[in-house]
């Protein structure tokens, strides 16, 4: 459970950039050499390379290098933990809400069962 944690904890800080998100959106359309992810965003080739570094870390990413060129691409897979960890989130706080919508129903209804303010018309 620890590595999970890890991983998605890394997972979090890797998408928490807008920098990294813009380089994940990128390379949702395919691979492409760090010189091509770097080239619409405003920073020096070596930070690129420092949030590359973030997002490999988080196995979000992969690259290789073929002679002088490093191409990167998208590990998808790698989302679903994220993703889980948030359908778990959003499951619970459903069930809680509809929970608190019953009980607000029945507050408004005092004639209601299980009425436990034992008000009447």
């Amino acid at each position: 459970m620890l590595n999970q944690s890890t991983r998605l904890d890394q997972t979090f800080q890797a998408l928490a950039d807008s920098s990294r998100r813009a380089m994940l959106a990128r390379l949702v359309q395919g691979p492409v050499s760090v010189s091509e992810l770097a080239r619409p965003l405003a920073m020096s080739l070596p930070a690129v390379m420092q949030h590359l570094a973030v997002l490999e870390e988080s196995g979000l990413v992969r690259s290789e290098k073929i002679g002088r060129v490093r191409t990167c691409r998208i590990e998808p897979q790698a989302l679903s933990l994220a993703e889980q960890w948030i359908n778990q989130r959003r499951t619970e706080w459903e069930h809680r809400l509809d929970r608190l919508g019953a009980y607000l129903e029945t507050l408004k209804n005092p004639d209601h069962e299980g009425d436990s303010h034992g008000k009447s018309k």
